[in-house]
């Protein structure tokens, strides 16, 4: 109940944030561009892209399901001040959707990152609004245009910096080139037939359909829908039959999941392991490696090919 309290309250008061924040303030000339994003993967483009040129505001953090993200009142606060917004988009922070409306109908100050993509390309999910599987980062190829997209509409907020977020971006992709290489020489080792990726929910499928893997969720697309007994059943049943050595947590899922999807399959006579955490809708803590997005990816990549090997 008080959480609806809270809901109701923050958009309440949108009209009165946003009725404020379209009067025009003078500005200094080194003031830095106020860029807010929701996702710490989209935070982390923003990083490698803005630097220190920009002042930055990521909304989630390490180990939070964007699916389930809830605006505070102090985020409303963050938004409603920043020059531009940066967020994934096709419904994967469904709960902001609202916010996001709202604001573009006062100020069109923010920007969908997977605008940039061509919709008959991504993959579809009947079971997910939108149709489309919102988890486009997994798609090196795909991260590439949206960082070239970021890059662009930065710079129509900030001309001045335009040659030093190019030059970044430009430094940035060739790091992306790089990680498709190792992906590529990490996965040499794993047959074929061992490419079956058994995870929390269905946040692999553009890995999947990069590298080869059949990839199943106990999870829809959307961990706002829980998995049941029937899933456990089927999923369990299809480990077996398909001779599965591990599956896997996820960093912003709860572990429990798995944890009975692996009893499961144990109380059928069959062993299958934990073989690990992967990152999926999220990325690790703020200053390791895998806080990053090249860092998360390698990871996650290391894990599965060590447990399934």
């Amino acid at each position: 109940m008080m959480k609806n309290r809270i809901n109701i309250l923050i958009i309440a008061l949108l009209p009165l944030v946003f009725s404020c924040s379209n009067k025009e303030k003078p500005k200094l000339t080194n003031d830095k561009l106020k860029v807010v994003t929701t996702t710490t993967m989209i935070t982390d483009m923003a990083k490698q892209i803005g630097g220190d040129y920009i002042e930055l505001d990521g909304l989630m953090g390490a180990g939070v399901d964007p699916h389930l993200y809830k605006a505070t009142e102090g985020d409303v606060i963050k938004l409603s001040n920043a020059d531009i917004i940066f967020y994934n988009g096709l419904h994967l922070e469904g709960k902001l959707v609202s916010v996001f409306e709202k604001m573009n109908h006062k100020i069109e100050k923010t920007v969908a990152l997977s605008d940039c993509l061509d919709k008959s390309t991504l993959i579809k999910s009947a079971s997910f609004e939108g149709s489309y599987d919102p988890h486009i980062w997994f798609d090196i190829g795909y991260w590439k245009k949206m960082s070239i997209f970021f890059t662009e509409n930065l710079i129509t907020k900030d001309e001045k910096n335009k040659e030093v977020y190019q030059e970044n971006l430009k430094n940035y992709l060739k790091k992306l080139n790089k990680l498709e290489f190792y992906i590529a020489d990490q996965l040499k080792i794993l047959d074929t037939s061992k490419r079956i990726l058994v995870t929390a929910h269905d946040a692999f499928n553009y890995f999947g359909s990069m590298h080869s893997f059949q990839v199943v969720g106990l999870q829809g697309i959307s961990t706002a829908t829980e998995a049941g007994v029937k899933d456990l059943q089927k999923l369990s049943e299809f480990i077996i039959k398909n001779k599965v050595k591990s599956i896997f947590i996820e960093s912003s899922v709860p572990r429990r999941t798995i944890e009975a999807l692996q009893a499961s399959v144990q109380s059928k006579g069959h062993n299958v392991s934990i073989g690990g955490s992967l990152y999926s809708d999220a990325l690790g803590n703020p200053g390791t490696p895998e806080g990053t997005y090249i860092g998360m990816y390698k990871h996650n990549v290391r894990t599965i090919v060590n447990s399934l090997h």
